[in-house]
């Protein structure tokens, strides 16, 4: 995979990145722990007929190195910009699941013209005191054994109904697959982010038309977080989903399908003159 080479607050890093497909560009933001193909397999297979896809892996995923400092928002945000600069994208549509819909807003509020629409799930604009001890809980765990969090985190952001439930040898299958997707030092950076992001200052910056996704299962990150986010993004449409904070993992073709129909909408209302801002729709 291709890697770019960006400076940091605390210093240089180099940034692998995910780069397929052709056309149009969407980049993508894991959350934590995750990896692009990880977090958007389904999605990224349905955008590379018609898009050019970049995903990079954020600090503390794939072979992505930076000084070991403690991760910002707005650092990982520089990998992003860092990552689509390199792979030739001037403007692409901005896809941020969890801590990536967090590190996505950020690159919004940043980047201005450049992002085409923004569509984030699982996100939010400043941690509260239960999840700072939710995500200090889970780095306690990750440092007793990796295989304990990837038990805890299918307990807690999947819904009941996800699929790894339906018999023993299926849970364990998926706990063996999140446990080898973690990595005991990088996703410990990541959780200590999680406890301490705080954006919501940069969210009335951003002008892309966005959409903000909320799972009404999701008890990582509850949907009163997805429901501030879209009143702090100006213009924001909030939908409501029946899905858990994994959503884009148990559900793949739905999470897929609300992407690709945001972006569509988009583009045809783009093509057929200037942008007005309407009333925020909830469904």
């Amino acid at each position: 995979m291709p890697r770019v080479s960006t400076e940091l607050s605390s210093g240089p890093s180099v940034v692998e990145y995910l780069h397929t497909g052709s056309g149009e560009g969407v980049v993508l933001v894991h959350g934590t722990g995750a990896t692009p193909d990880g977090n958007f397999g389904h999605l990224i297979d349905v955008l590379r007929p018609r898009h050019t896809v970049v995903a990079p892996f954020l600090s503390g995923a794939g072979t992505t190195t930076d000084t070991g400092a403690p991760l910002t928002v707005d650092d990982l945000a520089r990998q992003v910009t860092a990552a689509a600069a390199d792979a030739g994208l001037t403007g692409f549509h901005l896809v941020g699941h969890s801590l990536g819909a967090c590190v996505a807003a950020a690159v919004a509020a940043q980047c201005g013209d450049r992002v085409r629409t923004l569509v984030l799930h699982a996100g939010w604009a400043t941690s509260d005191a239960r999840m700072t001890a939710q995500f200090a809980l889970w780095r306690r765990l990750l440092a007793v054994d990796t295989e304990l969090l990837a038990r805890v985190v299918l307990l807690t952001a999947f819904r009941a109904t996800a699929p790894h439930f339906r018999d023993a040898a299926a849970f364990e299958r998926e706990v063996a697959a999140f446990a080898a997707m973690f990595r005991p030092e990088g996703t410990a950076r990541q959780l200590l982010l999680d406890e301490k992001v705080d954006i919501a200052r940069l969210l009335p910056r951003i002008t892309a038309p966005s959409l903000v996704i909320a799972g009404t299962g999701d008890t990582v990150v509850p949907p009163y977080h997805q429901e501030q986010l879209a009143e702090l993004v100006p213009g924001a449409r909030l939908t409501h989903v029946a899905g858990g904070h994994a959503f884009p993992f148990e559900s793949p073709e739905r999470f897929t399908g609300l992407v690709t129909e945001f972006i569509a909408g988009a583009a045809s209302t783009a093509d057929a003159g200037p942008a007005h801002a309407g009333p925020r729709a909830a469904s």
